[in-house]
């Protein structure tokens, strides 16, 4: 069974249409990324899947049900977790008594301690909520989200106030729910994560999704143009390369071209028969950040 399916779907605020025609489908245990600017509509979208916002037209079905349906909603809602950018949680409770309190809520939770070892909080876990930093409550929010052992997964802004080694070991923490099997629908605003992390990625821009696919192929990003750059040899002039450059900036030469592998052969053969070095040669493509720009028209508004 398909874990997550919105077909057509529509949500008005007024004469407003915040949610234009949107459809996809995550399968289970994929990490599916919704990537989009603020007001572009993904809160309003994840919403409805989640149940907190009736939708105006479409199909939206979770692990089989229908989010809106008030006579399944705790069923669902016993199968999913959520971690929103800002949750509600009693201050002067210790982190294990969060987890413990809240684990009661589900019919087969995990155990709380861990919890708390895979969200890294081993040395808080009796301290109170209210002691915790930014990075630590992001995680505390982490283990909310998965205390109930959820077989679809909400990450709203996971890592937000983490620093990179933290937000590393969220990512290892969300590998091994998918890999046992749980669904995660992901927003982020760091195309890195959603790059190492997703399976797939849909960009909604102006409520409508713009493009979907893998974060390596969207928006033709595996068949652009790649980008070669080279620091210019010493002695040599510009005529006398192989393959004469696009643009030559402060000495570093940049060579577009949509045939990477062949001129990179040229390139190297050359330097390899003339004995010279070219320093600080790389070969780039599009990255998901340009790609994400182009699509939600970040360069047009420049």
């Amino acid at each position: 069974m398909t874990a997550i399916v919105v077909d057509g779907l529509v949500k008005r605020y007024g004469n407003v249409e915040a949610v234009s025609n949107v459809s996809f489908e995550i399968q289970p245990g994929e990490v599916f990324a919704l990537l989009g600017p603020n007001g572009a509509g993904k809160t309003t979208t994840i919403e409805i899947l989640e149940g907190f916002r009736h939708r105006d037209r479409g199909r939206v079905e979770v692990l089989g049900f229908d989010p809106a349906d008030r006579a399944t909603s705790l069923r669902l809602r016993e199968r999913t977790g959520v971690v929103l950018q800002e949750l509600a949680v009693e201050p002067y409770l210790s982190v294990r008594e969060v987890l413990e309190r809240n684990a009661g809520y589900y019919p087969s939770p995990r155990e709380p301690d861990e919890v708390i070892d895979l969200v890294g909080l081993n040395e808080k876990a009796r301290s109170r909520v209210k002691t915790l930093s930014g990075g630590q409550m992001r995680r505390l929010d982490l283990g909310l989200g998965i205390i109930g052992n959820p077989e679809v997964l909400y990450l709203d802004e996971p890592t937000t106030g983490f620093d990179p080694s933290a937000r590393r070991d969220a990512w290892e923490v969300i590998r091994r729910l998918t890999s046992g099997g749980t669904t995660v629908l992901l927003t982020t605003h760091y195309m890195d994560e959603a790059e190492s992390l997703a399976s797939r990625v849909a960009i909604i821009s102006g409520g409508r999704i713009v493009a979907e696919g893998t974060p390596q192929s969207i928006g033709g990003r595996d068949v652009s143009d790649a980008l070669i750059r080279f620091r210019m040899p010493g002695g040599v002039a510009v005529a006398e390369l192989p393959v004469q450059p696009t643009s030559v900036t402060a000495g570093i030469a940049e060579i577009r071209t949509a045939k990477a592998v062949e001129v990179l052969r040229t390139l190297t053969n050359w330097a390899v028969e003339k004995s010279v070095e070219l320093a600080g040669l790389t070969c780039e493509r599009l990255t998901l950040e340009d790609i994400y720009l182009r699509l939600v028209g970040y360069e047009e508004q420049q």
